[in-house]
C-alpha cells in the first residue's frame, strides 16, 4: 500500500538521485556554469556600447534579463529533458514501474530543477557581481526574488509539455524543447522592450509568464517597486501556474500511456 510517507521518500529519493547524476558529471556541470557565465557578462558589456547617462542601468537591464533566462531555462530544460536523461541512462523503464505516483516521481523532478537552477543562477549572479558595479541602491530585492519564486510554478507547468516530446520521440524530443525554449526566449523580451517587436509577436508575447516575470523584477531592480505594487504579478503567476501545472500532468500521463502502447519507453528510442 503507498503511504504519505512512502511518497516523500519516494520524492527525495528522485531529487537525491538527479544530484547524484551531478557528481558523475561534473566536468560537465563546470563547463556548463562557466559558459552561462561568461555568457551573461556578454550580454551585460553590451550595454556598456553606448556611453553617457544611464549606462549603468542599461547593463543592469540586461543583466537581469541574463540572469531571469538563466534561472527560467534551466528549470524549464531540467523538467522537460527529464525524460530523455532517463532514457540516456538506462533507467526509464525502472523509474516509471516505480510502485509511486507518476506525480511524486515528477514532483521529485521539479523540486530538483528548482534547487538546481537556483544554485546555477547564483553563481551566475556572483560573476555579475563581482565584474560589474551595478546601481542596486533603490533595488527591492525581496520584492524581486518573490516574483523569481511564483515564476517558477508556471515554468514547471511548461516544462512538463515539454517533457511530452522526448517522450515521444527519443531522436527529434530533445530538439523540440529547444524549439520551445527559442519561442519563450523570442516574445517574453529578455534583452530587449517587447514594444521592439512586430504587433503579431507582441500580442504572442504576453502569453508567456516570462514576460510578466522580466516586466515585474525590473520594476523591483530598477525602479525599486515594492512587494505590495508587484503582488498582482505573483497572483497572475502562481494563476497560471494553477492551470498549468495540473493540465500539464494531465498531458503527460496522456502521453506516456500512448508511449507504452506504442513501445517508446526504451533506451534507444
Amino acid at each position: 500500500m503507498i503511504t504519505l510517507r512512502t511518497e516523500r521518500r519516494a520524492a527525495a529519493a528522485v531529487i537525491y538521485r538527479n544530484f547524484s547524476l551531478i557528481r558523475r558529471y561534473l566536468g560537465w556541470e563546470l563547463v556548463f556554469a562557466f559558459y552561462n557565465a561568461v555568457n551573461a557578462l556578454t550580454i551585460g558589456l553590451i550595454g556598456l556600447t553606448q556611453p553617457g547617462p544611464g549606462q549603468g542601468m542599461r547593463v543592469l537591464y540586461l543583466s537581469i534579463g541574463a540572469l531571469l533566462w538563466n534561472f527560467l531555462s534551466v528549470l524549464f530544460f531540467e523538467v522537460s529533458n527529464s525524460v530523455m536523461w532517463e532514457r540516456w541512462e538506462g533507467t526509464i523503464e525502472y523509474s516509471f514501474m516505480a510502485p509511486i505516483r507518476r506525480v511524486t516521481y515528477l514532483f521529485g523532478v521539479c523540486a530538483y530543477a528548482i534547487v538546481y537552477g537556483l544554485v546555477r543562477t547564483l553563481i551566475v549572479l556572483v560573476a555579475i557581481a563581482l565584474f560589474f558595479h551595478l546601481p542596486l541602491a533603490q533595488a527591492d530585492l525581496p520584492g524581486a526574488l518573490l516574483v523569481l519564486a511564483a515564476s517558477s510554478v508556471p515554468f514547471i507547468g511548461l516544462g512538463l509539455f515539454g517533457a511530452i516530446m522526448p517522450m515521444l520521440s527519443a531522436e527529434r524530443g530533445a530538439q523540440a524543447t529547444q524549439v520551445i525554449q527559442g519561442v519563450i526566449l523570442l516574445v517574453s523580451g529578455i534583452y530587449y522592450p517587447i514594444s521592439v517587436l512586430p504587433h503579431w509577436l507582441q500580442a504572442v508575447s504576453w502569453l508567456s509568464p516570462a514576460t510578466y516575470t522580466l516586466n515585474a523584477v525590473r520594476d523591483a531592480a530598477l525602479r525599486g517597486a515594492g512587494v505590495a505594487s508587484l503582488l498582482p504579478t505573483v497572483l497572475g503567476l502562481l494563476a497560471a501556474g494553477a492551470l498549468l501545472v495540473p493540465a500539464g500532468l494531465y498531458a503527460f500521463s496522456i502521453a506516456e500511456r500512448y508511449a507504452l502502447r506504442a513501445g517508446k519507453l526504451k533506451r534507444n528510442g
